[in-house]
């Protein structure tokens, strides 16, 4: 009986990483999407890229995690010189989101691997249990 309970623990954290994760992707996602947007009114801000914040919660008897918040980077937006530009302020100059697609394509492939790594433990405490339970039967 106690494997089979480690086996659900196991499961249910690494089941919260899951969650957490796929939210972490769509994020990432949002960001990729309006890596190039600007703003509506000339001058003014464009998109700010947002960021995930996990913290440590309890799931089936165990430590697992979950997406607290979202917040805003609050770096500092990319200029460009386009005086032609609708969201251009006075000087000519357009603010561009602070979203580097590459940082956000490496965060991506991050999230997929720590997503994958989450899946086999719950494919590996799934099989552990089933062999319990054969082991059980004889």
């Amino acid at each position: 009986m106690a494997v089979r309970s480690m086996a659900g623990i196991a499961q249910a954290i690494a089941a919260s990483a899951l969650r957490a994760q796929q939210a972490r992707m769509r994020i990432i996602a949002e960001n990729l999407a309006n890596a190039n947007s600007t703003s509506k009114t000339p001058g003014g801000d464009p998109y700010r890229r947002q960021a995930p914040v996990f913290e440590p919660a309890k799931v089936g008897g165990g430590q697992g995690v979950r997406m607290a918040k979202v917040e805003a980077d609050q770096t500092e937006f990319r200029t460009e010189y386009n005086p032609g530009h609708p969201s251009a302020d006075a000087k000519g100059y357009v603010k561009l989101p602070n979203v580097n697609s590459l940082v956000e394509a490496m965060d991506m492939r991050e999230a997929q691997r720590a997503y994958e790594a989450n899946l086999n433990v719950i494919e590996t405490a799934r099989a552990m249990e089933a062999r319990t339970l054969d082991l059980l039967k004889k």
